[in-house]
């Protein structure tokens, strides 16, 4: 029998690492890296997040899930702060969530196992192991939503408003009414000009909200087609892009959707973004990925090729993760000073439509 050269020859050799208390955290996660499973992805997600911070790529943060609720907005807030983060889509209802802290909102650790019943009738609410009063939070949070509307009505009235430019207003005035501004991301962002999406202008209690507003005179329009257009033309001025989507669901879908939008529907040459990093227990047998992978994305033109080391899927908890990835980062990168890409996005916006109708 013929004796073939093992297809594994080239391969690196697995050498058992040993632990040093020494160790910062990106050098842990690369000792992790040289062993298996989830253990050598997390090491490739840090270091591809530090090349998107190296290369001065566009960095989008994609949220969704329940991570802000339970408290993981000081993590976005740090990241926003160094400069790792340029543009957000977030689920509207972790922007609803996070001003709870900015305004003393009652926000519990609770266990997770409970009588749902008895919660209820107790007027409390939960996610997961997050406890929420209907009235103390929800409630006053639902009256603080209404009270910027009528405050800022002259900001919000009379055209339509893309979801990061009423958000953007929203983070102005609760840095300068709520009580903890410092624990915002939205007011973190709107101070460092990042414009932060919805994944849905319906889907949450701030459009709730704005249904009753819209009752009671103070009408708000709000422009999908905007979000949309805006979300392209950040991706096709960008110099290069970095995506990093917590979960999947429809943040990642409308981040990863601005390669098609320029391409497929605008007929504007583009090949997508150059590197992707997402965190997610999703499978894609039954479409929960978004029924998207990686690979698969790039047939749809979102990324620009099928690069294992440009796109880094983590099979994960992120709230596990992707605190471990913003400290190695920060760890071992420079700061950046923010790209205000609220300042310059009406122009890009501009510039995608003149470029799309010639």
């Amino acid at each position: 029998m013929a004796v073939h050269r093992s297809i594994f020859a080239d391969a690196p050799d697995i050498v058992p690492p040993r632990l040093d208390k020494n160790l910062c955290l990106f050098e842990l996660l690369e000792v992790m890296g040289q062993t298996s499973f989830e253990a050598r992805h997390v090491a490739g997600g840090a270091r591809l997040f530090r090349r998107m911070i190296d290369a001065g790529d566009t960095i989008w943060l994609g949220i969704a899930g329940a991570g802000i609720a339970g408290g993981m907005g000081g993590f976005v807030i740090s990241l926003i702060e160094a400069g790792f983060i340029d543009v957000i889509c977030s689920t509207g209802a972790q922007i609803y969530h996070d001003l709870h802290f900015a305004f003393g909102l009652p926000v519990k650790a609770i266990h997770p196992h409970g009588d749902d019943d008895l919660l209820r009738r107790h007027g409390d609410t939960r996610i997961y192991d997050i406890g929420i009063r209907e009235k103390e939070t929800l409630e006053a949070q639902d009256k603080i939503i209404r009270r910027f509307v009528r405050e800022r009505y002259d900001r919000l009235r009379d055209k339509p408003l893309s979801s990061w430019e009423f958000n953007l207003e929203l983070g102005l005035w609760a840095n300068e009414t709520a009580d903890h501004p410092d624990r915002s991301f939205v007011i973190a962002a709107a101070k460092n000009g990042i414009p932060l999406f919805w994944d849905s202008l319906a889907n949450h209690s701030i459009a709730m909200n704005l249904a009753r507003t819209d009752l009671e005179g103070f009408p708000v329009t709000l422009s999908a087609q905007h979000d949309i257009l805006d979300s392209a033309a950040i991706a096709y001025h960008a110099q290069g892009s970095g995506f990093i989507e917590l979960g999947g669901g429809g943040p990642k879908n409308f981040i990863q959707q601005t390669g098609p939008t320029i391409s497929q529907i605008l007929g504007i040459d583009f090949e997508g973004a150059e590197r992707g990093l997402q965190i997610g227990t999703a499978v894609e047998r039954d479409g929960s990925l978004s029924s998207c992978t990686f690979s698969e994305s790039v047939t749809w033109g979102k990324y620009q090729s099928a690069d294992e080391q440009k796109l880094v899927q983590i099979w994960g908890e992120y709230s596990v993760i992707f605190p471990l990835l913003g400290m190695a980062v920060m760890q071992t990168c420079t700061p950046r000073p923010s790209k205000t890409i609220v300042r310059t996005l009406p122009v890009w916006r501009k510039n995608l439509i003149d470029k799309q109708s010639r």
